[in-house]
């Protein structure tokens, strides 16, 4: 499938590497592309050395990863490597057209208004950091943005500042109540690293008391969002947030 995928790909214009799911490829290979196309297979059980090289280089190096393959097979990867965001999901017969806009769009390509008259650049999506310690809620969450944004999730402060070591994010959407360590002091954390100080961070809570609100007050989120909002509340909230930077 490989092979006649990557043919097809070719038509269209891009310029692909193919590699084969070994690990020692991938680190050769990793920066001759920006996006990562994985045909799955039955062989992905085998392959969990591979699954950890390539949630490694996905996130540090910010590469978009895209899937294609059955729904089993999909669901397969993502559990083993659970902080990848997935660009795309493509099941089999594959849909062309639908993967080449999503390749285009990943590569920020310039494509022509319908005047061609000026052009239009198909910007990265923005990324998201998404904290929290249940991972139904996180689930969910991911669900209702990913379609807008590149979401990575994490269940404690720990990983959201280990992830940040050696990724920023354009937002942080942080629990307040968590255990370990709460929301309010990973917020503090992360304002006193310079190298990830000027993140934006929004909590997304259930906490909506007078005093847990002006508690962190003093360390200027971007915003405070209930949890018990409606989704299209709160995607209007990101998207407005977003807007406003713009």
């Amino acid at each position: 499938m490989g092979n006649s995928i990557q043919k097809k790909l070719e038509s269209f214009g891009f310029d692909i590497t193919h590699i084969e799911p070994i690990d020692e490829e991938l680190i050769e290979g990793k920066n001759a592309a920006d996006v990562f196309v994985f045909c799955l297979g039955k062989f992905i059980d085998d392959t969990p050395k591979f699954l950890f090289r390539l949630e490694d280089i996905c996130l540090k190096e910010r590469k978009a990863l895209v899937l294609l393959g059955s729904g089993s097979e999909m669901d397969f990867v993502k559990e083993k490597i659970p902080s990848v965001p997935i660009d795309g999901r493509f099941q089999r017969p594959i849909d062309f057209k639908r993967l080449t806009d999503k390749i285009n769009s990943l590569l920020g390509n310039v494509e022509e208004v319908e005047e061609k008259i000026m052009p239009k650049v198909v910007a990265r999506p923005k990324s998201i950091l998404l904290v929290d310690d249940d991972p139904t809620f996180l689930k969910m969450m991911k669900a209702w943005l990913s379609d807008h944004y590149r979401v990575t999730i994490v269940t404690s402060g720990t990983q959201a500042l280990l992830y940040l070591a050696g990724n920023k994010p354009d937002l942080i959407l942080l629990d307040y109540e968590m255990p370990v360590t709460s929301g309010p002091q990973v917020l503090e954390m992360i304002r006193s690293e310079k190298n990830f100080a000027s993140i934006p961070v929004m909590f997304l809570t259930g906490k909506d008391d007078r005093e847990s609100v002006l508690k962190v007050l003093s360390l200027k989120p971007a915003g405070y969002l209930l949890k018990s909002l409606k989704r299209d509340q709160i995607l209007s909230s990101v998207n407005e947030f977003f807007a406003d930077k713009e």
